[in-house]
């Protein structure tokens, strides 16, 4: 894939990431401010409402550690291209296909090295 095209494509994730990681981090800050308020009333609330506030914020926390992740993905992969080594698998060195880029701009693996690395059976 050209270096450019590779940069316009890391670009636009980690832009899209970002903008990701500052709506939910806002959602959550928001829902903190909330949380101190309704303590006053927690009496007032049922179990199972409590319950749901606590798993909703829960997944909203794995969810923004999710966005970390992926961003430091693509933040690897930006590096990988000002090395020169962006595009290639870091198993066996083979070239990854442009269309596995484009579909997964911050990939370090080829196809077949991807499964391995998720630990799943490759597909026939």
């Amino acid at each position: 894939m050209d270096p450019e095209r590779a940069g316009q494509l890391l670009g636009d994730e980690h832009s899209r990431l970002d903008h990701l990681r500052e709506d939910l981090s806002n959602e959550l800050n928001g829902q903190t401010e909330t949380d101190s308020v309704s303590e006053l009333t927690e009496v007032d609330q049922h179990a199972a409402d409590l319950g749901s506030e606590t798993f909703e914020r829960e997944k909203d926390f794995s969810m923004l550690q999710l966005i970390e992740s992926q961003l430091d993905d693509v933040d690897r992969a930006l590096r990988r291209l000002e090395d020169g080594t962006y595009g290639r698998c870091e198993v066996c060195g083979a070239i990854i296909p442009d269309d596995r880029l484009e579909a997964v701009p911050a990939t370090r693996f080829c196809r077949i090295h991807e499964v391995q690395a998720e630990g799943m059976a490759p597909l026939e």
